[in-house]
């Protein structure tokens, strides 16, 4: 139990869909809690703030309207593809191990909160799992680096690397602001300009931002109780690299080469 009240499942290391206009876009100063514990990183504002305008050419209004749509889709366990989505994520997670069921004490391994990761998905929708799945297949060396605990010198209590997840897939849609029709930041506007030229741009930022947060995780010496203190500043971060000057690509921000295949 935190001290705000929360329950948190932290992972100890041995050895070694959304609605538009959801609560934390509607209510000032909330916060969803995703995962009993892991806390999304809102943005703090009022309903009577002032918000500019971007407007879109006809590609960058396709490309988020189908970003859109994969935000829009729950996780449903219920879902034949869903559930095979699920099992793909296990098979590239632990190739060396069967899994024994969709409902199984073996997700504990991979950070999922209980047996059921389904129960984890609420926050983050069926995208979260797309993200996972992106991750582990584009970039396997730094997914298993990070679901393995392998690089620099870890926390006894380390942050869950699925939970974790989703609440990267959560952050990144409000940072971007993909709930609305029209962005309303200069962050959001310059993503689009790259989901124009690459689809999986959103997939891509998911990896960039998953690395970037575990390395600083590992520069503040974080524990399981900095998680959000060490999303905040991932945001801040990738916000930050994602306005520099002469970035033409998602490739070209200074945290893409944190990433190894």
């Amino acid at each position: 139990m935190d001290d705000r009240g929360g329950s948190f499942v932290a992972v100890r290391r041995i050895s070694q869909g959304l609605d538009r206009g959801n609560a934390c876009h509607s209510t000032s100063g909330s916060t969803a809690w995703l995962g009993r514990g892991l806390s999304c990183v809102c943005a703090q504002r009022r309903e009577s703030d002032a918000r500019p305008s971007f407007d879109l050419t006809s590609a960058q209004e396709e490309c988020l309207l189908r970003l859109q749509s994969r935000i829009d889709v729950p996780y449903d366990s219920s879902i034949p593809e869903h559930q095979d989505a699920l099992r793909a994520l296990w098979s590239v997670a632990f190739p060396e191990e069967e899994l024994r069921g969709l409902i199984s004490e073996q997700w504990k391994d991979m950070g999922w909160q209980g047996k059921d990761p389904s129960t984890d998905f609420r926050g983050g929708g069926f995208i979260s799992l797309e993200n996972l799945l992106f991750f582990a297949r584009n970039f396997p060396k730094s997914f298993q680096d990070l679901l393995r605990k392998q690089e620099g010198d870890r926390s006894v209590w380390e942050y869950p690397f699925a939970v974790a997840g989703v609440n990267i897939t959560f952050m990144l849609i409000q940072m971007l602001d993909l709930e609305a029709v029209k962005p309303r930041t200069l962050v959001g506007a310059t993503f689009l300009k790259f989901i124009a030229e690459n689809e999986s741009a959103f997939d891509l930022l998911y990896c960039i931002t998953f690395k970037m947060m575990d390395q600083q995780w590992l520069s503040m010496r974080a524990s399981y109780m900095d998680f959000n203190t060490v999303m905040k500043s991932t945001r801040r971060q990738l916000e930050k690299e994602l306005l520099l000057d002469d970035i033409m690509r998602l490739e070209d921000i200074p945290s893409y080469k944190l990433l190894t295949r």
